[in-house]
């Protein structure tokens, strides 16, 4: 497996904070509490505090949840072995990712093991941890959840599954998958191919059933594919999770001008350090939702009470409600990782380019609330290039920058590479025959007058340019003529940059673990790593591994 690394500046897209984060994290540490590597783990190891009692009613709940997750409604040993360590006092190396559709974007499966790997190497270092992913199932954007997309041998597939109107505002983790589930799953498994197929097949089989939920269902998945390696998974919709995080929403609604103040504060740092801030804060924000007949409503700060939808409470009521129900109450992306830092003790969060930024918001309300921040670690990033990409990407002379820098780069690139073979040839005789010309006459005119060699070296491009061009115009006549380059192009943009955006972002990673099994989760697990002196520490870079 051949292995690439490209920095992150060079990546499209990659926002200012992320790439200062990864580069120059001197330069935004004021954001964050530790730094992202194994010192900074170390540092928030040592100041978890959480309440033995919490410690150990949340083991309680993620020993049941992982037991209804797992094959047969048996829990996985490993993943018994760490609920007795956490139980016992380890620490928690965080990740997270919302329920989608047979996994979601291949990213989940890299945050995963990102979570993984980095739980063994502290355990490694002297300090015992235990890796927990994080299902968002309380989020409620269903568009964002209810599809994926399935690179086949026949090119890219979208998979969705129909929404019905009375789901929408509803947390995704509640919502049936319902009867047309079935269909889908048929048809998605009918498209794998390989080693494994039979085996991610008989997973989806099994876990993704008319009377499961989008958060049950990716439970279930992600349990059986990552079997034996002790991830343990987190369903943030029971109840009794929220009864333990009763206090962190009290304190949201009670201090929620404070925290709001602090907030738009910080924004303005992001901002005037050259940054953005991730998620909007308005002077309504209260950082929580109150689920109203199903459907997750903002709490809004309005006229020195609080609306909920169409509904209007004062401070002592929705304190009271808070209270009462508090199964009712749900963070938003801001206060998220304090409800999951009041729950488990966690000394690092695994997170993406996203994440990360928005955790440098979500500082100054881990030092209000909870006292502590853990290491924000980015989470290992790839692009995977399947044999027969590989070769249209020889043939054509690609490389994966040329598909980052677009379609355009990438047409052309395939023009002046795809002329019928007797004229390919001919082209390339006559271009070595400019070149030796034109060399030959560095010498004479240097001898002549070495003013002219700067002229000769402008000509010379300007005539190599024309010439290209040329070559170019030929290759499209010769597309038009077949339609083969326009072919070969989307098959190279639909598995390496789909949706004009990195492969991880889109790409469902089933198809790649059918194609080539546990073998590739374990050279993914070694990618990980963020040991120091590691041969590709951490996530600094994005790396694409030829298959």
């Amino acid at each position: 497996m051949e292995l690439q690394a490209v920095p992150f500046r060079e990546i499209p897209h990659t926002t200012e904070l992320f790439s200062a984060f990864l580069d120059a994290f001197s330069g935004v540490s004021k954001f964050y509490a530790h730094p992202p590597d194994v010192s900074g783990i170390a540092a928030a190891a040592r100041e978890v505090q959480l309440k033995p009692e919490t410690r150990l009613a949340a083991v309680e709940v993620l020993r049941e949840q992982n037991r209804r997750f797992g094959a047969a409604d048996r829990i996985d040993p490993a993943v018994n072995k760490n609920l007795d360590r956490l139980a016992a006092g380890a620490v928690a190396i965080v990740t997270g990712q919302q329920a989608g559709l047979f996994s979601g974007p291949a990213f989940s499966f890299y945050k995963a093991l990102s979570a993984i790997r980095c739980a063994a190497e502290t355990s490694r270092a002297g300090i015992d941890a235990i890796p927990v992913f994080w299902i968002a199932t309380e989020d409620h954007d269903l568009a964002e959840v209810n599809h994926t997309f399935w690179s086949t041998r026949h090119g890219l597939s979208r998979c969705e599954l129909p929404s019905n109107d009375e789901y929408t505002g509803r947390s995704v983790g509640a919502i049936p998958l319902g009867d047309a589930i079935g269909a889908l799953v048929a048809e998605a498994s009918m498209a794998l191919d390989g080693v494994c197929a039979e085996t991610v097949s008989a997973a989806l089989r099994e876990s993704y059933g008319a009377g499961e939920t989008y958060g049950s269902a990716f439970a279930r998945l992600m349990s059986r594919l990552l079997a034996g390696r002790g991830l343990i998974f987190l369903d943030p919709l029971d109840a009794r999770l929220h009864r333990l995080a009763t206090p962190v929403f009290s304190r949201a609604l009670s201090e929620s001008a404070a925290l709001r103040d602090a907030l738009l504060a910080r924004a303005q740092d992001l901002e005037g350090a050259g940054f953005h801030a991730q998620v909007k804060v308005t002077h309504e924000t209260t950082l929580l939702f109150c689920s109203v007949d199903g459907r997750r409503e903002p709490v809004r700060a309005r006229n020195g009470g609080y609306a909920v939808g169409d509904a209007q409470f004062s401070s002592m009521q929705l304190a009271s409600a808070i209270e009462k129900a508090p199964e009712a109450f749900s963070a938003n992306a801001l206060l998220r990782p304090i409800v999951q830092d009041s729950l488990l003790p966690t000394a690092a969060y695994i997170g993406g380019p996203a994440e990360v930024a928005y955790l440098a918001q979500s500082q100054v309300l881990y030092q209000r609330i909870v006292g502590r921040m853990p290491a924000v670690l980015p989470r290992a990033s790839f692009t995977l290039i399947e044999p027969p990409i590989a070769r249209f990407l020889g043939t054509y002379g690609l490389s994966f920058e040329d598909v980052l820098a677009g379609p355009q780069n990438v047409r052309a690139k395939m023009e002046q590479k795809s002329l019928p073979g007797g004229l390919a040839g001919s082209f390339d005789d006559a271009e070595k025959s400019l070149r030796d010309t034109l060399g030959r006459l560095k010498s004479p005119l240097e001898n002549l007058d070495s003013t002219l060699v700067g002229a000769l070296e402008n000509t010379r491009e300007k005539i190599l340019h024309q010439f290209n061009q040329l070559r170019g115009k030929v290759g499209r006549a010769e597309n038009f003529r077949t339609g083969v380059l326009e072919r070969h192009q989307q098959i190279v943009l639909d598995a390496l940059y789909p949706e004009g955006g990195l492969q991880e972002r889109s790409l469902c990673f089933l198809p790649f673990l059918a194609a080539h099994g546990p073998e590739l989760l374990d050279r993914l697990l070694e990618l990980c790593s963020v040991a120091p002196g590691a041969a590709v520490p951490g996530a600094r870079d994005h790396r694409v591994l030829s298959l």
